[in-house]
């Protein structure tokens, strides 16, 4: 019976942390950040997800985001930019600048983050519109949730 006891909790053991494992998401990783409004084909974008460690303290989850062909801001009302937005769904959300680099064809919107200390396992990583001045947060542009890193 003790026997029988073991291998129960053996087999019980390997199945649960094989489950688990297979949830997490290794890093380093990357996801494409896809537009989600039909007009927009061609505005795409990538976040890179990795540890840094930058300070004596713990590594840190950084979280960059490169964006192309995004819309002028203002053709979707009264924003001048753009930001990144990363978030666990009831749980903790964040916010960062993206900067445009000037380039024939409209800029490519970039930039990072690299203070998280969470579990980003069941994130959702977004670009969005935004209004420097009064900070509102505009609707998403682009979008992928961190189980598409890969």
């Amino acid at each position: 019976m003790k026997k029988m006891m073991m291998v129960m909790l053996i087999v019980g053991s390997v199945l649960f942390q094989s489950e688990r494992s297979d949830a997490e998401v290794a890093m380093p990783c990357s996801a494409v950040l896809e537009s989600v409004m039909a007009d927009n084909v061609n505005a795409k974008g990538a976040a890179l997800v990795y540890k840094v460690k930058l300070t004596p303290s713990f590594p840190r989850t950084s979280i960059s985001i490169h964006a192309n062909h995004l819309p002028v801001p203002f053709t979707a009302g009264e924003y001048d930019g753009y930001e990144g937005f990363a978030f666990i769904p009831n749980e903790i959300s964040w916010r960062f600048k993206l900067f445009p680099t000037p380039e024939e064809g409209g800029p490519t919107w970039t930039g990072r983050l690299d203070d998280i200390t969470a579990d980003l396992t069941n994130s959702t990583m977004e670009v969005r519109l935004a209004n420097s001045k009064t900070g509102k947060l505009g609707p998403v542009i682009l979008r992928n949730t961190m189980n598409a890193c890969k």
